[in-house]
């Protein structure tokens, strides 16, 4: 049986998903079997195992930190948003439904069964658990039948480290306010808390640490600094989104989407010095980048709607007219077309018209396209003739199926890792391309490609931007980050938590 321990926080983004990856990387460099866990996460950036199975990229991450493969066990409910009101419900990596929020609300508790399930079989392979809350335990409406903070804590019988974020202000108060909105029994569970992304001198900090102390009666076990470490974040509350990057001799725009899905394709792009990558949500933002990139998004028709609305689109087409390189990705890649038909209903229903940068139509269907891929870019196409024969490897969620007209040529041919069928992927015309595999540019020769092509295109020399093999580059921010963490956290103090329990 594994030893279990349990990140919560104070809120969403408090920094409970990088303390939790951080942990599983001192663990397994301390010699212990370790698997990250989350009963429920909501999300919109999802992973497909190597069987088909989607999960949320924040267990994919904490898995690589523990040096194992994801696996839909470590986050057996999905929930994918929508709209405002409802998600899409995925349970052990397939489609349950959607459901509006009061429905799910009052479904979830027949999904206790799969999440003990998944728990149980973890807890029967691994010496140590890393359990990750949601959102804040002290939510006082939604702790009816709980199955993500407390209620999963007593499920796994794992104490509680409760995660504040200093960053945003009034640490102590959410802190202090967090456990005393517990039940005794909850609060009981709370044996270390943690004062996240601090910046400055600690030394003024001690008073307010020694109080926060005396006041809940619960060690703090660790003040971690602000990391700049670069590995995935988990949803549209990233800051990433939020500033712009500093100037750089390639210029990058991300067209910011309302239910942007899936941004961290991007990582490898932004991690490259020289290269500023922003992610921009206004006509006026879009300035005069080298390459424009269209996100996936959980809801391609409206999304295209909000950038119709908004003139983004406007703005993007103008770009294109200028001749601007820009390449869309899934739901992206969708807009690019002529059009975008949903007889079934299964985003906005009807038809509409695409941003008609490439022949081609997109019928929505019910079944959900969820799988692995590999192969080679094959189009000679236009300016993206420089990709040609790069490798591609990623995987697939999309509910689309893409028909290419006269004049567009597909991209790639890829084998589907799954089932082992091979097919055609993509589309490339002109300065435009488009492609449904998420993860394209983790290979370096894709990005040293697309690097060449800005830098010919800009008369700029690129010669010394190279592109980074991910996997390796995302292995060293994983040290970095428990390095960090070993030096701010009271690892002892941790580790005997980890073996007293509940």
């Amino acid at each position: 049986m594994a030893k279990a321990i349990m990140i919560q926080g104070t809120m969403s983004n408090a920094g409970k998903s990088l303390i939790a990856a951080g942990l599983c990387r001192i663990f397994r460099q301390d010699g212990y079997r370790v698997a990250p866990f989350k009963s429920q996460n909501m999300a919109l950036n999802s992973f497909i195992t190597k069987e088909g199975l989607e999960m949320g990229r924040a267990q994919v991450m904490q898995a690589e930190a523990a040096g194992i493969a994801p696996s839909v066990l470590m986050n057996p409910i999905l929930l994918k948003p929508t709209n405002d009101c409802g998600s899409q419900v995925i349970v052990n990596g397939e489609v349950l439904g959607n459901m509006s929020a009061r429905d799910y609300f009052r479904y979830k508790k027949n999904l206790i069964p799969d999440i003990r399930k998944a728990y149980d079989t973890l807890d029967r392979e691994y010496d140590i658990i890393v359990i990750e809350g949601a959102g804040s335990p002290a939510e006082i409406n939604l702790k009816e039948e709980d199955i993500v903070n407390m209620g999963m804590a007593k499920m796994a019988k794992a104490p509680v480290l409760l995660v504040g974020d200093i960053d945003r202000g009034g640490v102590f108060a959410q802190l202090i306010g967090t456990v005393e909105l517990l039940e005794t029994d909850e609060r009981d569970l709370v044996k270390g808390l943690i004062i996240n992304k601090f910046r400055g001198d600690k030394t003024i900090l001690d008073p307010g640490v020694k109080m926060l102390e005396e006041r809940s009666g619960i060690p703090v076990v660790g003040v971690a600094p602000y990391l700049q470490i670069q590995v995935e974040d988990e949803d549209s509350l990233s800051q990433r989104l939020e500033g712009t990057a500093g100037p750089g001799i390639l210029d990058i725009a991300v067209i910011r989407l309302p239910r942007i899905s899936n941004f961290t394709d991007f990582n490898p792009l932004e991690s490259i010095d020289g290269v500023s990558l922003r992610y921009v949500s206004r006509p006026l933002d879009l300035k005069d980048p080298d390459l424009i990139l269209l996100p996936g998004t959980k809801n391609t028709m409206g999304d295209l709607l909000w950038m119709r609305e908004s003139g983004m689109e406007a703005a993007v087409l103008k770009e294109a007219a200028k001749g601007k390189l820009i390449f869309g990705i899934c739901g992206g890649y969708q807009m690019l077309g002529e059009l975008l038909s949903d007889p079934d209903g299964v985003e906005n229903g009807g038809t509409m018209r695409g941003m008609g940068l490439l022949p081609m139509e997109t019928v929505f269907a019910r079944q959900k396209t969820r799988t692995r891929v590999s192969g080679r870019f094959t189009g000679t196409e236009g300016e993206w003739k420089s990709l040609e024969g790069a490798a591609v490897e990623g995987y697939e969620i999309h509910m689309g199926e893409t028909v290419l007209r006269e004049g567009a040529v597909p991209a790639s041919r890829i084998r589907d890792d799954v089932t082992g069928a091979e097919k055609e992927d993509g589309a490339m015309m002109d300065r435009i391309c488009g492609t449904y595999v998420h993860g394209v540019f983790d290979r370096r020769e894709v990005v040293e490609a697309v690097l060449k092509l800005m830098g010919r295109r800009k008369g700029v020399d690129v010669s010394q931007m190279k592109g980074v093999d991910f996997a390796s580059f995302k292995e060293t921010q994983y040290d970095l980050l428990a390095e960090g963490l070993r030096k701010h956290l009271d690892m002892k103090k941790i580790y005997e938590i980890l073996e007293q329990g509940v």
